[in-house]
């Protein structure tokens, strides 16, 4: 586990306890965590000493009408751990929230997911070409069977699609990712979300370079038409 904390309305709904597990398969260019990539950038947590430390939390997030995430990294790289904690969580009557790109996603099994009331899908791309380009590995057919499986479930979801100028802005690949959310008849919510150099002194720390430096955030113009495409398919956009 890499780290956990206590976030409002960003990871799921309400107040939540979000815990950040270590290492993850893709090496996204706007990853604002490049020290989640790998499992040795963590520390070794049992269930019980995380859900130890979530239980001073109980009572308040409860309250606020929130739950736990876990979030990475990639949760789904560690499926047992993140099945168990996610079901302990649920025993205890918290709404629970995971945090994927599904990528791993055939790693989830049933069980897993039977602990899970919502699932934060991060669709990175749908141009093959592009969704390359932003993982630097892979293929985004895991992603868009995950997102199905999800939807045949029942499963509530969370789209998150993050805007990058001059990398994931394009209109036909926006409009692809827009298509395949629509027909997912559980998304309750697509959240564009706006690329931001605020991790880029973490890629300074590591020695590393961050390959977006000169990229600069989406403008006004740029957000409205893409959350329009969104929009336009009948999709809540935020």
């Amino acid at each position: 586990m890499h780290s956990w904390d206590i976030s409002v309305g960003v990871d799921g709904p309400g107040t939540r306890f979000v815990a950040f597990l270590a290492g993850c398969p893709l090496r996204c260019r706007y990853c604002h965590s490049p020290d989640t990539w790998y499992r040795r950038s963590g520390r070794t947590r049992t269930v019980d000493e995380l859900m130890a430390d979530v239980k001073p939390y109980l009572r308040f997030i409860s309250v606020a009408g929130g739950g736990v995430t876990l979030s990475g990294g990639e949760p789904l790289l560690q499926p047992r751990f993140t099945r168990e904690v996610l079901r302990r969580c649920h025993d205890l009557g918290l709404h629970t929230a995971l945090d994927t790109s599904g990528f791993l996603g055939v790693r989830a099994d049933d069980d897993l997911l039977d602990a899970t009331d919502l699932v934060l899908l991060d669709v990175k791309s749908w141009d093959p070409a592009t969704y390359r380009r932003v993982t630097r590995t892979g293929s985004v057919s895991p992603t868009l069977r995950f997102g199905r499986r999800l939807a045949e479930r029942g499963t509530p979801i969370w789209v998150r699609f993050v805007l990058v100028p001059g990398l994931t802005d394009a209109v036909e690949n926006v409009a692809g990712v827009a298509d395949f959310v629509s027909g997912l008849a559980t998304v309750q919510r697509v959240e564009v979300l706006p690329f931001h150099r605020l991790g880029a002194h973490k890629y300074a720390e590591l020695g590393l370079t961050f390959p977006l430096a000169d990229t600069r955030p989406p403008g006004s113009d740029l957000l409205a038409r893409v959350r329009g495409q969104f929009a336009a398919r009948g999709l809540t956009v935020y």
